[in-house]
């Protein structure tokens, strides 16, 4: 246990935070845990599976009575004051507070060809695959990163199984969306190069009455083939309609 650890003196249960540090002693065993004097009223038990250790079968080879030990709370139960304690003391990282997008700093604690893993503080080591190290191809994961060396990694998926977690982090930039907007079918479609000669010669002739009206009638035509709502095959076929409509006129229009 680190001599580091600061440990703090509660005079009531009510007092008691999880996570916080306390000193106790060791004052009985049982088959399933042991009980620890915390300085209050009511003991603190320190479940055999919360004793640092792997695969522990007897609470004695781990602690005995009489041990000063430092323990960290679990949970409290002030109603039924109840304690329970850990010799291993939690990670400062909530995993149920590790949202996908968080940036985070840490450290590598270990690389492998596949990736890089990554001390978060979390109960586990986050991972970097060798994808997400960087924007271009990456060799060696090695070429990049060291052990120890402290790096910002952003969270892209926290998987919470029941027996397995799996946190996936990434170097990378991420990469802004663009959104692609679809015009509306139903948009007015911009007037050719000939639709925009028509109109200019039109124009140009508004004072002749004998051609004004064929004019009109043509170009009316051209507008309600180009508003209607059809499919690609159909306005392919009107856009030919209205340019053959277009030469007409301005043949017309040049020999007039």
């Amino acid at each position: 246990m680190s001599e580091d650890v600061k440990t703090e003196a509660p005079s009531s249960i009510d007092e008691l935070k999880t996570a916080m540090a306390l000193k106790g002693t060791v004052k009985r065993l049982e088959l399933y845990g042991a009980f620890v004097d915390i300085g209050l009223k009511q003991d603190g038990l320190l479940h055999i599976s919360q004793l640092g250790k792997p695969n522990v079968r007897n609470v004695e080879d781990v602690v005995k009575p009489g041990d000063q030990v430092t323990v960290y709370v679990l949970k409290v139960d002030s109603a039924a004051g109840r304690v329970a304690l850990s010799l291993v003391e939690p990670p400062a990282v909530n995993v149920e507070d590790i949202k996908e997008g968080d940036i985070i700093k840490g450290k590598v604690v270990r690389i492998e060809p596949y990736g890089v893993f990554v001390d978060i503080g979390a109960e586990r080591a986050g991972m970097v695959h060798v994808s997400e190290l960087a924007d271009g191809y990456v060799k060696s994961p090695s070429d990049l990163v060291k052990i120890g060396q402290e790096v910002d990694v952003r969270v892209i998926k926290v998987s919470r199984k029941k027996k397995q977690m799996q946190i996936d982090l990434s170097m990378k930039q991420p990469q802004e969306r663009i959104e692609i907007v679809a015009p509306e079918e139903d948009e007015e479609e911009s007037p050719t190069a000939m639709a925009m000669a028509l109109r200019k010669a039109m124009r140009s002739d508004r004072d002749n009455a004998s051609n004004d009206d064929a004019y009109q009638d043509e170009y009316q035509e051209m507008l309600r083939m180009s508003r209607g709502r059809n499919n690609k095959k159909d306005k392919r076929r009107n856009r030919n309609q209205q340019d053959d409509i277009i030469q007409r006129t301005l043949r017309n229009h040049s020999s007039n």
